[in-house]
């Protein structure tokens, strides 16, 4: 690493906190603090979804799966474009007809307070474990790259560093900070990933187009794998990205909080269906960089090219052969990645604490003589501490350990995407029978992806939110039928 590397790196972590506290400017209430004053603008909101969803895994990740399989994350993308237009046409306007702090609010609304919490308890603990996972996992790029440019740190110091530097804007300007932040992050790393685009492409060799159409690179979606297997399948992509982005952006806190932050119905469509395209074109340049790299490499296999995993593929780039100052700037982008997906964890998590479990919430405010604001931090500190101590325990851990960390947030998603569906389509249904069977489906979600191996493999991401769906569906017909026979 280069004085300039250096350099680049210390005026991203120095400028970014400064800069998205002055766009927050001052927080004075915990209403401030949570919602951000209802008047951020559309592309900031729509920026910071983007940001949100991805992650330093995100930047690492597809690139080396590019390298291996083309540009199925596009094909992914289409998915989640379909998933999108569903939320912002059948969800939204749920969220914005009254004052809601969470995405919770409304199965309160239409189940009571029980039914709420429990929703509630099941996104900040999946959320957590989730969030550790991507934290730890997300640091390692990051001090395999500092590892080689002869700057490694314990992986403690480097936890508690991103973490110091996120919570510092975080606790200071709310919302509008973890928005704006989002915003110049996400511009950061897509700059470097369109550079890094660049230069692959002004070194690739005459014909690259030609080379790359015929070995199948340019394929959106992935073919003759066995069933439920994959998640980038025709089938997997367009029906279950659809799911995904309706369950992810529909029903989960951490996404569900920006849209709440609209100005109004309309802000809040173009936010949504704006992260889609966003998200979209981050898909394409990041694969755009995975297939280059395999011409850059010679066409040669990973394991030919001497890497142990598609995950090494684009670290090795960024360290070893990307100009000075650059190289630092992608550094910069991979911790703006890991620090973007973190500061909207802590404020979302931070919001659902508060707005679905207000009673047992203001009792501990008034014990604690804080004010509703001072409070709220209190929590964003809790869970910056629950995060780092989950994230240090994932590091003592396997790699199957950070597997089943990744893939525990969707067997929430499932149960909680049908709890909403069977509020709005089935208006006779009581919290009597859908609260049993939702907290019956989450732990057959845990034994399933636990479990559940077809053909020897784990069932694909996607399709575990499908089961998730199937298996409430289920059991809240079983519960009706049993119910409808004992009052007989």
């Amino acid at each position: 690493m280069t004085f300039a590397d250096l350099l680049v790196m210390l005026a991203y972590l120095t400028a970014l906190p400064l800069l998205a506290l002055g766009l927050a400017g001052r927080q004075t209430s915990a209403t401030a603090y949570l919602e951000g004053h209802g008047d951020l603008p559309w592309w900031a909101l729509c920026l910071s979804l983007v940001a949100t969803e991805t992650s330093t895994l995100t930047l690492i990740s597809v690139p080396g799966i590019a390298y291996g399989s083309g540009m199925v994350f596009v094909g992914l993308a289409l998915g989640y474009l379909i998933g999108r237009a569903i939320v912002a046409w059948k969800f939204l306007p749920l969220y914005q007809s009254g004052k809601m702090l969470s995405a919770y609010d409304w199965l309160g609304q239409r189940f009571g307070s029980s039914m709420q919490r429990m929703a509630s308890s099941t996104f900040l603990i999946t959320r957590l474990l989730a969030e550790a996972v991507r934290l730890f996992a997300g640091m390692l790029p990051l001090a395999a790259m500092l590892d080689a440019a002869h700057m490694g740190l314990p992986h403690a110091v480097l936890l508690g560093g991103i973490m110091l530097v996120t919570l510092f804007y975080t606790l200071c300007g709310g919302l509008r900070a973890v928005v704006w932040s989002d915003s110049i992050q996400f511009g950061l790393y897509l700059f470097g990933s369109a550079a890094c685009l660049a230069l692959l492409w002004h070194a690739a060799p005459a014909g690259v187009l030609h080379t790359l159409q015929a070995a199948g690179r340019f394929d959106l979606f992935v073919y003759n794998t066995p069933p439920f297997t994959s998640s980038f399948t025709p089938l997997a992509a367009l029906l279950g990205g659809t799911v995904l982005s309706v369950a992810s952006h529909g029903t989960d806190q951490l996404m569900v909080q920006r849209v709440l932050a609209a100005r109004c119905l309309r802000d809040a469509r173009l936010a949504l269906m704006g992260s889609a395209v966003g998200v979209g074109l981050l898909f394409a340049l990041l694969s755009g960089v995975g297939v280059l790299l395999w011409v850059h490499h010679g066409g040669a296999t990973l394991h030919q090219a001497g890497f142990a995993t598609p995950d090494a593929v684009f670290p090795a780039y960024i360290a070893q052969e990307l100009p000075s100052g650059l190289r630092g700037l992608m550094l910069a982008g991979v911790l703006a990645a890991t620090m973007g997906s973190l500061s909207a964890t802590l404020s979302a998590m931070t919001a659902a604490t508060v707005g679905d479990f207000a009673a047992p919430c203001a009792w501990v405010a008034r014990r604690l003589s804080l004010s509703g604001l001072g409070f709220a931090r209190v929590i964003t500190l809790f869970w910056a501490g629950a995060l780092v101590l989950c994230a240090g325990l994932f590091a003592q851990g396997s790699q199957s350990a950070v597997l089943v960390g990744l893939s525990i947030a969707a067997c929430g998603y499932g149960p909680m995407l049908a709890s909403f569906i069977a509020g709005m389509a089935w208006p006779g249904l009581k919290a009597r029978i859908l609260a049993p069977a939702f907290g019956l489906s989450m732990p057959l979600m845990v034994l399933a992806m636990m479990y559940l191996h077809p053909y020897g493999k784990p069932l694909a991401f996607v399709w575990l939110i499908v089961l998730g769906m199937i298996t409430l569906f289920g059991l809240v017909g079983l519960r009706y039928v049993i119910q409808k026979r004992s009052h007989r």
